[in-house]
């Protein structure tokens, strides 16, 4: 990093490199689009680099990168209400290996979830996702969320109970 703010744009493609994959992941969780998820990325990054100097703490640039996607994806879930886009599975889900009724039954399966997730509020998928598919621990979405872990808490529990509640319903 302190190569980075010194001038060296090589070290700069050593940490999108390193951070890139953690953010696409999110960014495509959080969306649901993965066109829209490199073009997050993508804008972090840029973003990242043209305001190095406000970064407070260099030792935890992942963090601030990450606090970066995490307020583009917000933007782009904002824009996309606005705009009144439906929230529907944007492209076939693959299946994997198996019998082909059983690829169709996983599809089925994953577009169900796919849409109940999609149907939490931004707040709830996110802290949902960064607990049950990241796996990260309730400090470690406190700090890059700068928010409480209470609150995380809560709105992972309130999405769990939301998810349930839904997926319920396709049974």
């Amino acid at each position: 990093m302190h190569a980075v703010l010194a001038g060296d744009q090589d070290s700069y493609a050593v940490l999108v490199r390193r951070h890139k994959d953690s953010l696409y992941r999110y960014a495509e969780r959080m969306t649901g689009r993965t066109d829209e998820a490199a073009d997050i990325v993508q804008q972090a990054f840029i973003n990242g680099f043209r305001n190095l100097d406000r970064c407070r703490n260099p030792e935890k640039i992942g963090g601030w990168l990450f606090r970066i996607a995490v307020n583009l994806c917000k933007d782009q879930l904002k824009g996309r209400a606005r705009r009144e886009v439906s929230l529907e599975v944007a492209g076939p889900l693959q299946a994997s290996g198996g019998l082909p009724e059983d690829g169709a039954e996983r599809a089925e399966i994953r577009e169900k979830i796919y849409r109940a997730l999609q149907s939490l509020s931004s707040e709830h998928r996110e802290a949902f996702l960064l607990k049950h598919v990241e796996g990260w621990s309730y400090e470690e979405m406190a700090e890059k969320l700068e928010i409480s872990v209470s609150a995380l808490k809560m709105r992972v529990h309130r999405a769990r109970d939301q998810l349930q509640g839904m997926l319920e319903i396709y049974r």
